[in-house]
């Protein structure tokens, strides 16, 4: 990622992280909606699963200039995601929910610049949790 377009998305987040528990709230009830089949992978309690996506979102966005701090926490966060059942197509319908509802809820802040930046950055997320995973794999065997 560039300077700028970590910058774009470190000001995008700032916009909505005084909102991030309704970010959160919206993401788990679209997911839910447009993807019933994910429901069981997740606790029926979901307060503390909310709490752990904003702190996700909070290390990640923290730590765009200095991706490389983001490595081993996103590996290990891909070894346990494989425990709970996500599947490598389970990805891109996560990051298009969260992009989705952070769209709506920046509003006219929300850009085609941003839908990319977020896409790219939530990609780069997924991409070394996926390494975890076939780590995990791996020494599985």
């Amino acid at each position: 990622m560039d300077q700028e377009q970590i910058e774009r998305l470190e000001s995008s987040f700032n916009l909505l992280a005084p909102r991030a528990q309704e970010l959160a709230d919206r993401f788990y009830a679209k997911l839910f909606t447009e993807h019933r089949e994910l429901r069981s992978m997740f606790p029926r309690e979901m307060s503390q699963q909310k709490q752990k996506l904003v702190a996700s979102l909070v290390l990640v966005v923290k730590n765009f200039r200095t991706a490389e701090k983001l490595h081993q926490p996103l590996v290990e966060m891909g070894q346990r995601h494989v425990g709970y059942g996500t599947e490598p197509e389970h990805y891109p319908v996560v990051r298009d929910t969260l992009v989705a509802v952070m769209g709506e809820m920046a509003g006219e802040a929300w850009n085609e610049q941003l839908d990319s930046d977020w896409k790219s950055a939530v990609d780069f997320v997924a991409s070394v949790m996926l390494e975890g995973a076939k780590q995990l794999a791996t020494a599985d065997g």
